[in-house]
């Protein structure tokens, strides 16, 4: 009856130490959430990023393929800049900055307003 037992509480500790561990991994680690920048979009997720801006802030068909054009650039040089480790934070700014302002370029100022919103609503989302 005592070695019964005590399989059981071996059996129960294994369990126990099973469950936490797999928790524990899906958490991705003690703080969770994500370390370091977010993954680049694929080609398909940038087309289907920048038929939603158009949509969201009525871009014409010329102002869709020229920031497709932006979109696709900007990413490339993202991917570049991040493929040999952590970028610096300055850089990356300054690059996204640049970015906005090429896009902000082609627009008219009721697009840039819905554009600035469109932003804030999806940084928002990207948080959560």
């Amino acid at each position: 009856m005592k070695t019964m037992k005590r399989i059981t509480n071996i059996t129960l500790v294994l369990c126990a130490m099973l469950i936490s561990g797999t928790i524990f991994a899906q958490r991705g680690g003690q703080g969770g959430g994500q370390q370091g920048p977010p993954p680049v979009p694929s080609s398909k997720e940038i087309k289907a990023m920048v038929s939603d801006l158009a949509e969201e802030i009525s871009l014409s068909e010329d102002q869709e393929t020229e920031i497709l054009a932006l979109y696709t650039a900007h990413f490339k040089e993202v991917k570049k800049k991040t493929s040999s480790g952590r970028p610096d934070r300055d850089e990356m700014e300054a690059l996204k900055n640049d970015f906005e302002d090429e896009v902000n370029a082609l627009l008219t100022d009721e697009q840039q307003k819905l554009f600035k919103a469109y932003q804030k609503k999806n940084q928002k989302k990207g948080k959560r």
